[in-house]
């Protein structure tokens, strides 16, 4: 009843043109406001997407990390035993360090990263070497795969057909520093360069990735002596649940990291930016909602007479408010729906055509990724009618305080 009383005065003609004017200034903006919000963060929602996919190829499911130092002793028994754990599909040993990258008279920082042979069944990396083969070798021949950032700093080439290069590596030992002779903590050994991946540039610009038994020998760990672990979890298994299980299996001299605990400091920012971006837009259905005030105040000094006449037919002060209250969520609907269909036109032909493009060519991808999400919707839905409900609240109110005159 309320909404019928609440379309009629919305459809019914205006004895002053500035009172429809102001209602569809506000139905306009509001369909703005939610067109903005749903557009922008499907695009937040694709670049995460795409952000996470780049990083699931080069970080796995979990990672075994010392709690103090750099390196932890994992015997073949407790190897064996996580393997054994519900949802471990495969495990990798990983020996890791800063080096110093020589090719000739060019050189470079990287990352080292020692890998077995069970490295490429726990990342993607292997699948994102697109010059060359993903093969570290042996402990006396390691090939060394680098990022597309390294091969262009220190003039790499991969190319079976001409020479391979023969990569310099300078390594710090597990060794104590001598005063007199302070090299003796360093090691040097040669790799040949076999491939070059590219994922991301924090991981193309940084990492090198060798064999782990060329790593151990350089920095002279023991024979069960390792930087870390990594574990590819089957399909469906609960990450939170396969860490805890691994925690507990371990104990606490060792770290259980998941995929986002890797790499914490990106996925906060990223949500951050997703929940200001959103802050920001929700200002846009405040000024809506002054354009509600005015337009429903209007139309209580509009519909002077007619609220006498209900009043005098027995409708109370609680009538009187919702009926109001019904016109304002009313013009917020209209909004809402609006909004909504104009975003998903707008999503969809994105997803098909990729209208709209990224300037600059130093991206994966050339457009803006779109990704829905229903809970997108419902938040955005329920902000504009928590925001609509308190706009109608002082007219409505002040509606049902208006006196009987009937003349």
């Amino acid at each position: 009843m309320y909404l019928t009383f609440a379309w009629r005065y919305f459809k019914a003609k205006k004895s002053a043109n500035a009172i429809n004017i102001i209602a569809w200034v506000t139905v306009g903006v509001i369909t703005f406001a939610i067109a903005c919000q749903i557009l922008v963060l499907s695009v937040f929602n694709g670049f995460e997407g795409l952000v996470k996919s780049l990083y699931a190829s080069f970080y796995a499911d979990i990672k075994i990390a010392p709690a103090k130092g750099k390196t932890f002793i994992l015997t073949p028994q407790q190897l064996t035993l996580i393997k054994q754990q519900k949802g471990v599909s495969a495990v990798s040993l990983i020996a890791e360090e800063k080096a110093l990258l020589q090719n000739e008279d060019l050189q470079t920082i990287v990352y080292l990263k020692g890998v077995d042979n069970n490295y490429s069944n726990v990342t993607g990396v292997a699948a994102k070497t697109f010059a060359g083969k993903f093969n570290t070798g042996t402990m006396e021949e390691p090939g060394l795969i680098v990022g597309t950032g390294i091969q262009n700093a220190a003039a790499i080439n991969v190319d079976a057909a001409f020479a391979q290069s023969k990569l310099t590596l300078i390594l710090p030992k597990k060794v104590k520093i001598s005063v007199s002779d302070p090299l003796q903590s360093l090691s040097e050994g040669i790799a040949t360069a076999t491939g070059v991946f590219a994922i991301q540039q924090d991981f193309d610009n940084k990492y090198a990735i060798t064999n782990i038994d060329f790593v151990k020998q350089q920095m002279g760990f023991a024979t069960d002596e390792y930087s870390g672990a990594e574990i590819k979890l089957s399909d469906n298994t609960d990450l939170g649940a396969a860490q805890l299980q691994l925690s507990n299996l371990l104990g606490n001299s060792y770290v259980v990291q998941t995929k986002y605990q890797q790499n914490t400091s990106l996925y906060n920012t990223m949500k951050l930016e997703k929940w200001f971006i959103y802050a920001v837009l929700t200002l846009i259905l405040f000024i809506a909602a002054f354009n509600m005030v005015s337009a429903l105040t209007m139309l209580v000094l509009e519909k002077q007479k007619d609220i006498s006449v209900l009043q005098s037919m027995g409708a109370n002060k609680a009538m009187i408010q919702k009926i109001f209250l019904s016109e304002g969520l009313l013009l917020a609907g209209i909004g809402i729906f609006t909004g909504i269909i104009l975003a998903l036109i707008i999503c969809f032909l994105q997803v098909y055509f990729k209208l709209i493009k990224l300037e600059g060519r130093s991206f994966l991808i050339d457009y803006f990724p779109v990704k829905l999400q229903a809970s997108d919707f419902l938040l955005v839905t329920f902000t504009a009618i928590i925001i609509a409900f308190f706009a109608s609240w002082f007219p409505a109110r002040k509606a049902s305080k208006q006196l009987i005159e009937l003349r």
